[in-house]
């Protein structure tokens, strides 16, 4: 899989841009606020229909327009693909592929993708639970298109289910019928998830220790908030129905679905203590590495494709030994878009090899 070609209208600081990737490494460079950030962000828009920095369209948009449009060149195979997404403040969206509108979202993921790597992510380690979730719902839905209506589905049930909890009417049998939809859109993303991290934890511990040099034990837990021990159907599903019945009167009291995957936890340990509070930053860092690593090797060895890798402004975040590591494992054979604020600390013969432009006030420059 292979970004050919990137266009931007009207979209965050830039109003009209065009960008070639030539070969597989390019680098960004800029001061801050320049735009570096904003090119990745459309990316990975088109990879995942997802933001990391804005839950409104609107925000994405270049002031006083009405729209903003990303279109690109994907080579992958068996045959390439354009993609394009036009964004409204009403947060309408018209995805496109090959010029033809998709309707549902799972029908547009799956023709770009990508593993993106940015400062914000040590959140994932010292942050709250929803980080986490999110963490675990972007690697599904880039793995499973399928997932992006999964999620959407049970999403749908928790706001209706919520809606008829605040109604001061509401009795028991009224939360039959939308019970029994929590269990089932509900065990269906556990299960996923859990599947997930069986096929994740064991790559990221390799890379941990590989990037640790075996000074640490990394250890990841799924913890559903229904109390399970193994990935079975039947077992999640009776452990659910148990939690709603237990948690009913406090449901009713605080008028909100307190049983489901929304308040699902993921924790990780170094050395038999929680990294949330144990860890150093730079232990941190070497913690979400390895995480992005192995998203990376899953991501390659499930699908048959080798996803974009995105690394915004995180080599800053690394001593040059972890950089070292970092552009030495993905080297030729992953293509790499890397923003940065300068190059003094840059990897030399990464830096000697990749194609530049300088980013300038929603401009693109080559060096």
């Amino acid at each position: 899989m292979y970004l050919h070609q990137l266009n931007l209208w009207h979209f965050r600081n830039y109003t009209e841009q065009a960008i070639t990737f030539n070969g597989n490494q390019t680098i960004l460079l800029g001061d801050n606020a320049q735009g570096k950030s904003n090119l990745l962000e459309a990316i990975l828009l088109l990879a995942t229909l997802h933001s990391p920095r804005s839950q409104r369209d609107g925000d994405l948009i270049q002031f006083q327009q009405e729209t903003a449009r990303i279109q690109a060149q994907v080579i992958r195979q068996p045959d390439p693909a354009e993609l394009s997404l036009i964004l409204r403040a009403s947060g309408r969206r018209t995805p496109a592929v090959n010029q033809q509108t998709q309707r549902r979202q799972m029908d547009f993921l799956g023709y770009l993708r990508t593993v993106f790597f940015s400062c914000l992510d040590l959140e994932l380690v010292r942050g709250g639970p929803g980080q986490r979730r999110d963490w675990l719902d972007q690697t599904l839905v880039q793995l499973e298109p399928l997932y992006s209506q999964l999620l959407q589905d049970y999403q749908r049930v928790i706001r209706q289910r919520n809606a008829l909890l605040r109604q001061e009417t509401v009795t028991p049998a009224h939360l039959t019928p939308w019970n029994d939809l929590l269990i089932q859109t509900g065990t269906r993303l556990i299960r996923r998830r859990f599947r997930l991290l069986e096929r994740l934890v064991p790559l990221a511990q390799t890379w941990h220790q590989r990037i640790s040099q075996a000074l640490e034990v990394l250890a990841i837990s799924y913890a559903p908030c229904v109390p399970v021990l193994a990935n079975e159907n039947e077992a999640i599903r009776e452990q659910f129905q148990h939690q709603l019945t237990a948690k009913l009167p406090a449901e009713l009291a605080q008028k909100t679905t307190l049983v489901g995957p929304h308040r699902d936890e993921v924790h990780f340990g170094l050395n038999g203590h929680p990294a949330r509070t144990y860890a150093s930053q730079g232990q941190q860092r070497t913690l979400v590495l390895a995480l992005k690593l192995a998203e990376l090797e899953l991501l390659e060895t499930v699908l048959g494709e080798t996803p974009v890798l995105l690394l915004d402004d995180v080599l800053a975040e690394l001593d040059l030994k972890r950089q070292q590591q970092l552009l030495t494992v993905i080297s030729e054979r992953v293509q790499t878009i890397i923003t940065t604020t300068d190059l003094e600390r840059f990897y030399p013969p990464w830096l000697q090899a990749a194609q530049q432009f300088q980013v300038v006030q929603g401009q693109l420059f080559p060096r």
